[in-house]
């Protein structure tokens, strides 16, 4: 099932949660994991024999494996567990932020729940009767598990690069404090803008790159398009990542982004950004004109 997650920047990602038959075998997987750490322990337990040393341990050992297995893995490990990383799942909160502790803790605490206590049979049907296929623990947490592949699209990667003639100005740029989240909302804009109108082009540009500004502690300096700043920041971010050197567009392709002196691309008073706000970029195409204001004593010469 497809959802859609809108990112604090406005920006609309698409991804598709995970059904019963991935969830259930991916459980199946991590179930068998456990139940081969049940055995270890209960073996390791019987070393000590029939003493409370013993028996103390079985019970800590056997909570820790169906309590802190899928706790401490999804903590750990940004929302996987052996089971999901097989089947290509991943929890993540509503949001599309990684799991934190809290969020497994309670999904965890849950579980006991949706599996163990009821054979499985409450995570099953709350997951086929909710519209984000959520079982309680997901309820609860505020967390999706969402499908990482689920198409041959959806492994093809984006290479983005620094605009032609604007290697100087990316060189200036620092992308170290640049999250993934703010990765994937830069991300996001540069793949759907040339599907965007110029009006909404604009004003999305220029309300992602005012909120990933303060990240790089950096003030763009006059003539900067807020575009070709965000491009800059995707394609330092990427040779960040796979530590290379940073990719520049080829000469003979025309890059798609604002060209150089835009007429909004000017220093803003106060030191603000030098990108404009919906409200500085007049109504949107089609919307209703804005109502003049009244004239002072209008009301007293009636």
């Amino acid at each position: 099932m497809s959802e859609g997650i809108v990112t604090p920047e406005a920006v609309v990602l698409s991804f598709e949660t995970a059904g019963v038959g991935s969830r259930i075998i991916a459980a199946a997987i991590d179930l068998a994991i456990q139940a081969t750490a049940a055995v270890l322990v209960i073996g390791a337990a019987a070393l000590f024999g029939a003493t409370h040393v013993g028996l103390a341990g079985v019970y800590v050992g056997l909570f820790l494996v169906a309590f802190g297995y899928p706790v401490a893995f999804e903590t750990l490990w940004r929302g996987r567990t052996v089971g999901k990383a097989v089947m290509g799942l991943r929890v993540v909160t509503v949001e599309g932020a990684p799991v934190r502790f809290r969020q497994a803790l309670v999904r965890g605490a849950l579980g006991l729940i949706d599996f163990w206590f009821t054979s499985g049979a409450a995570a099953v049907l709350c997951v086929l009767a909710t519209r984000r296929n959520q079982r309680l623990g997901d309820l609860a947490a505020g967390t999706l598990v969402l499908r990482e592949r689920s198409s041959k699209q959806s492994l093809s990667a984006v290479t983005f690069w620094v605009p032609p003639g604007w290697e100087g100005y990316a060189a200036t740029l620092d992308v170290s404090a640049v999250t993934p989240a703010d990765y994937q909302a830069v991300r996001s804009f540069l793949v759907r803008a040339n599907s965007l109108d110029p009006w909404t082009r604009e004003r999305l540009a220029g309300e992602i790159a005012t909120a990933v500004l303060p990240r790089l502690r950096h003030h763009p300096p006059p003539g900067v398009p807020a575009e070709v700043f965000l491009a800059c920041v995707a394609a330092l971010y990427q040779a960040r990542q796979r530590r290379a050197p940073v990719a520049t567009a080829p000469r003979a392709v025309p890059a798609p982004y604002l060209p150089p002196g835009a007429p909004w691309a000017s220093p803003a008073p106060g030191g603000q950004p030098p990108w404009p706000s919906p409200t500085a970029l007049g109504p949107a195409p089609g919307a209703a004109p804005p109502r003049p204001a009244p004239v002072p004593g209008a009301a007293e010469r009636r």
